[in-house]
């Protein structure tokens, strides 16, 4: 658990870095531009690390559901979202929002077991939890 803390935490502020970093990127060079650079270098450093750390086969792609084979297509979604928002809103804002819409959708994942996840209650303190949240992205954007 310790561990899943740990690296949730790095996710967290590496996207948050990165966020920032890419649209900076891209109003150098532009957006598409700068997401394809994006793209590109994080598949070349995927394939480089493949070579050094294995878990699994490709041949196994044909066994798994063929909508998991679109998780890839939502990088250019959420790299170019990511950039658009932090640009019209600023950093602050822009990753309250994509943290609550994480939160809320991460919820509606559990609630349902959708895509063979464990199925986990969301109560009422979870409503009041994303409440709270979207308080405090409104002060933030409105003080």
């Amino acid at each position: 658990m310790l561990l899943g803390i740990i690296f949730s935490v790095i996710a967290g502020m590496a996207m948050s870095v990165q966020g920032v970093m890419n649209t900076r990127l891209g109003e150098g060079i532009g957006n598409m531009e700068a997401n394809a650079f994006v793209q590109g270098t994080a598949f070349a450093l995927a394939l480089i690390a493949l070579i050094f750390w294995r878990q699994g086969s490709f041949t196994a792609l044909g066994s798994v559901n063929k909508l998991y084979w679109l998780g890839g297509v939502l990088g250019i979604v959420i790299t170019l979202t990511v950039m658009l928002g932090i640009k019209s809103l600023g950093t602050t804002v822009a990753v309250s929002l994509i943290l609550i819409s994480q939160l809320l959708v991460a919820a509606l994942i559990d609630a349902f077991g959708i895509m063979g996840s464990e199925k986990i209650a969301f109560g009422w303190n979870k409503y009041v939890g994303l409440a709270v949240m979207c308080g405090g992205m409104l002060l933030f954007k409105y003080n």
